[in-house]
């Protein structure tokens, strides 16, 4: 009798350690490297504990998540990145036993910019000299050079990697002296580039300003596609056309041919304002396109697998990055669904009342105009 007593206590003891126990949690990904303007987001998982959890988000130094946080139970979004985002991120799990910490480390790049002054145009006399300051920034410290173009080409006129300012001298003593000068910064992150064009007073007008023009102002793609943009231009001489990014580098799989730019494999990030611009010696002129990239959901659930008792509620969480609007459904993968089951409109699965019966694997489909993702939860409910 003695020795069934002692069985007992030791399975009640085991009971209570396996559904009562302090929250174990995991962080993905652990460190995200972004640009500026960017998305990224953080996903806290419980990988072992006992429900329910609450989700907290801090900063490690304890300064204030930023006004371009989103916090959503155990995701953490920030949204049009800014340097000043750049630090670790605690994921703070807290259950009824107590409660579990896991950071994440996010490292905000710096691809280059440039400013010039004077910003321009800027008008001389015959004979007199102007002084174009370039000034470049970045991680890591860009290079910084000056051009000319001329005849459809650039010249080289100045060159530095070890300052961040580059002060270009220009004697104007005839049109030929004058033209568009193209200030441009580089590093491992990207390019960038400004331009000032210098005018003398007086001179004879030998062409015509360039007009730039694309055949679409607004394109739309699907992840992993190849865009085409297209740029035509008029003027005397024949202008040089050249493509960017409003705000950020071109995509680093870009081609330019003639006055087209290919983006190859896009992907989110490459949505934005491209700026097609035409130059000859006359001046220059700009024209846009808008590109809007979109992807299928990628569905992801906070649990793979739990364990439950008879009598409890069930809710599982089913969560998708991609564009919106994005619409869940929950369905088990054998079986019927418990006539008590709810589904909402954000995802989430709630069974009031579990029974063994309800036991078995359930699927949440997530699904946008694109394409649909799903993910599968094993629940296990025990007498």
């Amino acid at each position: 009798m003695m020795k069934l007593h002692t069985a007992a206590l030791v399975l009640s003891v085991l009971l209570h350690t396996v559904w009562a126990q302090n929250p174990a949690v995991s962080v993905r990904p652990r460190t995200a490297a972004v640009k500026p303007g960017e998305t990224v987001t953080f996903q806290c998982r419980v990988t072992s504990g006992s429900q329910p959890v609450q989700f907290e988000w801090k900063r490690t130094n304890n300064q204030p998540l930023g006004d371009n946080v989103q916090i959503d139970g155990a995701v953490l979004t920030i949204t049009n990145v800014r340097p000043n985002n750049q630090g670790n991120y605690r994921c703070i799990a807290t259950n009824a036993q107590g409660k579990a910490a896991f950071s994440a480390s996010l490292t905000i790049k710096q691809p280059p910019k440039v400013r010039i002054t004077p910003s321009g145009p800027v008008i001389l006399m015959a004979g007199e000299s102007a002084s174009l300051e370039c000034i470049g920034s970045g991680k890591p410290r860009p290079s910084i050079s000056w051009f000319k173009q001329e005849g459809g080409s650039e010249i080289v006129v100045m060159s530095t990697t070890t300052e961040t300012k580059a002060v270009l001298q220009v004697t104007v003593m005839t049109a030929e002296d004058a033209g568009i000068f193209v200030c441009r910064a580089q590093n491992k992150e990207g390019t960038a580039e400004e331009r000032v064009e210098l005018k003398i007073q007086g001179g004879v007008s030998t062409g015509t300003m360039p007009e730039a023009s694309v055949t679409d102002t607004d394109l739309t793609a699907v992840e992993g596609q190849t865009v085409t943009m297209h740029c035509q231009s008029s003027g005397s001489p024949t202008p040089v056309i050249s493509w960017s990014k409003l705000r950020a580098p071109l995509p680093w799989q870009h081609k330019v041919t003639g006055g087209s730019l290919t983006l190859n494999n896009v992907g989110r990030q490459d949505s934005g304002q491209y700026i097609c611009n035409a130059t000859n010696s006359m001046g220059y002129s700009e024209a846009y396109v808008q590109l809007e990239v979109d992807s299928p959901p990628y569905a992801t659930t906070l649990h793979d697998e739990i364990v439950a008792r008879r009598g409890e509620a069930l809710r599982l969480q089913c969560l998708a990055h991609g564009t919106h609007p994005i619409r869940f459904r929950w369905t088990r993968v054998s079986g019927h669904m418990s006539p008590g089951a709810e589904t909402t409109k954000d995802g989430i699965l709630k069974i009031s009342q579990l029974k063994v019966t309800d036991s078995g694997t359930y699927k949440c489909i997530a699904t946008n105009h694109v394409g649909s993702s799903e993910v599968l939860t094993k629940v296990t409910v025990k007498a």
